[in-house]
């Protein structure tokens, strides 16, 4: 009786003891919550994270002294020491983050090399636009990527007709087809829709576009010489999300676009939708269309689930119906006479779908299996010709990974395969398959060097000449040194090949018109090699970043396919690129400035003889500035020098230089903008006819320069979640 009498004595005291914290956790600038946001008392050894509003409750401290620590990705971290008990416990202690962009950089997260790792230690070279960045570009054109993608040092887009707008993408300086373009990691837009694809990609879905420039075969399969682009979609959180965007254009242009997420108990959601129009339009009074007329509906409905904290998966649906009609202005109005009789006509309509599904096994053990089927339905027409013809392609995919403390591996197997059937009378039919098996490892045996080595093996039907059996085997390597606290490099290089086909360059300008199918029997596959390195420095304080990069590569692709006549053939000898990059970064508080250099040397090495390979500009230079009051107003500069190219009649394109300006007014669920693009109006009809020949049956020259010249946008992006 009497211990127990002891024991109601301290009760009180005991109670009294106990202390309860209580805090709320901001952004110091906007005062937005910061959910999430980690919590730590090392004493106590007490980890827990804010929950939606900010708010983080912690119980059961005892008296004394204490620090707590607060950090969020992108914020620098704060400590507050406490002597507890304190006075008025049940009020919030009101915790203000200072927002670091230097760290945002450093937390960029990559899955286009199939693991989530960390940009700064990740062995292969990999670019990333991040989502603050495409809400940007966003702003400048909504309607597709391809601005996006032209931005980027060491990538162009090409324009493959002078009067429907299609373009393909260049990644130092080689052609659009030696580049993968992927969609969570998934092939979509390539072979008979690549001429298309860039133009019918918009943005706003889009939470990350990461690049990999060099052979890039050994991670997805033949194709990836001159590299890859994947198109990270954007998930469902817990937080509801709807926006939507409208813009409109001095080039008779309109884009509607809306995109809702929201993540539920163990399923979630993302639907994005968008409408794009143009009307016909011509700055040159030419007669021809600069810009097409386009009606595009997109819809890309995706659902996801997470029947366990072990499992997570998605089944989206992509569906694109796109009309592109351009040509002779007369025509397009329905005036058409014996003079004006030229248009080319793109009917196209894409259904594709996409699976996904992960499960953990274990610690660092996983297991994915991911699917894309594809459909795609094109009709060109141009005046008494045309070619109509539907592809239909998959992919299937089944790896596993492993990662422990110092080393992580990735193996698995996948199938591709992909036809295209002539629905006219061409007869211009193709089909593939391959199968291949693939395994990388990465290895960081101490903390100034990691390993990343790989290897593909695919075989493909029907085979080619040169590899009758359809083998390929396709190693590569890649070691990143961290030397130096502000150091880092970058060596490496592998192999790949790309099987013959169709699409290229050449044929996409032609319409595909009377081209040969492709006689496997008497023709190579297209082997190359590449090599790159590069240096990095990089140096931050408080509200300053300096960021230097260097990077040298070449990349060699042996009897490359070229177009004689009609019939797609094997070169005698090699086409090379051999160059240098130089990305530099300079950040003061807000105000960012971004130079860009890209230097391709692109050769041609045929029957013994050397010559510039035409439309690979030798020289680019890119010059960026923004300066962003956040969740206020931002204003950005830019300017991008193009040197003179060689073109394919002998001639060379002039140089010239394109500016934009753009102003962003952001109040909490609504923002203006306002955008001029290359407002000194430089395009290539004010330096001469596109075409030769008669406006009846013109024949036209390569496009290196813009042709819409000067184009002001504006338009609102609106929160409504």
């Amino acid at each position: 009786m009497k211990k127990y009498f002891i024991v109601l004595i301290f009760i009180p005291f005991l109670v009294k003891s106990q202390n309860t914290f209580k805090a709320i956790i901001f952004n110091q600038k906007t005062k937005e919550a910061l959910p999430n946001a980690a919590v730590l008392i090392n004493k106590y050894k007490i980890a827990t994270r804010s929950d939606s509003a900010g708010q983080v409750t912690i119980n059961n401290l005892p008296n004394g002294e204490l620090a707590i620590s607060f950090s969020y990705i992108g914020y620098k971290k704060k400590i507050i020491d406490l002597v507890l008990p304190v006075k008025e416990s049940n009020n919030f202690w009101e915790v203000a983050l200072e927002k670091d962009s230097t760290e945002e950089l450093e937390q960029v997260i990559v899955t286009t090399t199939r693991s989530s790792r960390n940009i700064e230690t990740i062995p292969t070279r990999i670019e990333a636009i991040v989502k603050e960045e495409l809400d940007e570009k966003s702003s400048m054109k909504p309607g597709d990527i391809r601005m996006l993608l032209n931005e980027s040092t060491g990538i162009t887009t090409q324009q493959t007709s002078a009067v429907s707008g299609t373009a393909n993408l260049r990644i130092q300086g080689l052609d659009g087809r030696y580049t993968q373009i992927l969609k969570d990691g998934m092939p979509l837009y390539n072979g008979f829709s690549g001429g298309l694809s860039i133009m019918q990609i918009p943005p706003l879905d889009l939470k990350q576009v990461e690049f990999i420039k060099g052979s890039a075969s050994t991670l997805y399969g033949g194709g990836a010489i001159a590299g890859l682009v994947n198109l990270i979609s954007k998930t469902p959180k817990e937080k509801e999300e709807l926006s939507v965007l409208l813009n409109g254009t001095s080039a008779k242009g309109f884009d509607a676009s809306g995109f809702y997420a929201k993540k539920f108990n163990k399923v979630g959601t993302t639907v994005f939708a968008a409408y794009n129009y143009n009307a016909p339009y011509d700055p040159s009074s030419a007669g021809l269309t600069a810009i097409p007329k386009i009606n595009r509906i997109t819809i890309n409905p995706k659902i996801f689930f997470y029947p366990d904290n072990k499992t997570t998966g998605f089944f989206g649906i992509n569906i694109t119906q796109e009309t592109r009609y351009g040509g002779d202005l007369k025509v397009l109005d329905g005036n058409a006479d014996s003079l004006h009789q030229y248009f080319e006509k793109n009917i196209s309509s894409r259904l594709s779908s996409q699976f996904n599904i992960e499960r953990k096994l274990g610690k660092g053990n996983k297991i994915q299996f991911k699917n894309a089927v594809g459909y795609y339905n094109r009709t060109i027409t141009q005046p008494n010709t045309g070619f109509h013809g539907e592809q239909v392609s998959s992919f299937s995919e089944l790896n596993y990974s492993l990662i422990q403390k110092k080393t992580e591996w990735v193996a698995g197997l996948n199938l591709w395969t992909d036809g295209l059937h002539a629905l006219d009378t061409s007869k211009m039919n193709y089909t593939l398959s391959t199968v291949g098996a693939f395994a990388q490892n990465v290895y960081k045996p101490v903390a100034w060097f990691t390993l990343e080595t790989g290897v593909r093996l695919d075989v493909n039907s029907p085979a080619t000449k040169d590899k009758p059996n359809g083998f390929f085997l396709l190693p590569r390597m890649n070691m990143l040194f961290q030397l130096k606290k502000n150091w880092s490099s970058r060596i490496g290089g592998g192999l790949g090949y790309k099987m013959p086909s169709p699409f290229n360059e050449e044929a996409e300008e032609k319409g595909y018109q009377n081209i040969l199918p492709i006689n496997s029997s008497s023709t190579n596959a297209e082997e190359s090699y590449g090599l790159h390195a590069d240096v990095t420095y990089k140096i931050k304080t408080a509200g300053f970043l300096f960021s230097f990069n260097q990077l040298f590569f070449y990349t060699n692709i042996n009897h490359p396919l070229i177009l004689q006549g009609n019939s797609l053939v094997n070169a005698n000898g090699f086409l090379d690129t051999k160059g240098l990059e130089t990305n530099i970064r300079i950040g003061i508080d807000e105000l960012n400035f971004y130079i860009g250099y890209t230097l391709a040397d692109v050769n041609q090495h045929f029957n013994n003889s050397v010559s510039t390979a035409p439309l690979a500009a030798k020289h680019r230079l890119n010059f960026d500035v923004t300066y962003e009051a956040e969740k206020n107003y931002r204003i950005g500069f830019e300017a991008f020098y193009t040197s003179s190219q060689l073109l394919n009649d002998g001639s060379v394109g002039k140089g010239y230089v394109v500016m934009g300006l753009l102003f962003e007014k952001m109040w909490k669920n609504i923002s203006f903008f306002l955008n001029a693009e290359n407002f000194t109006d430089r395009r290539q009809t004010r330096w001469g006819s596109i075409y030769t020949g008669t406006i009846t049956n013109p024949s036209f020259r390569d496009i290196y320069a813009p042709l819409d010249g000067a184009v002001v946008n504006s338009g609102v992006k609106l929160k409504l979640l």
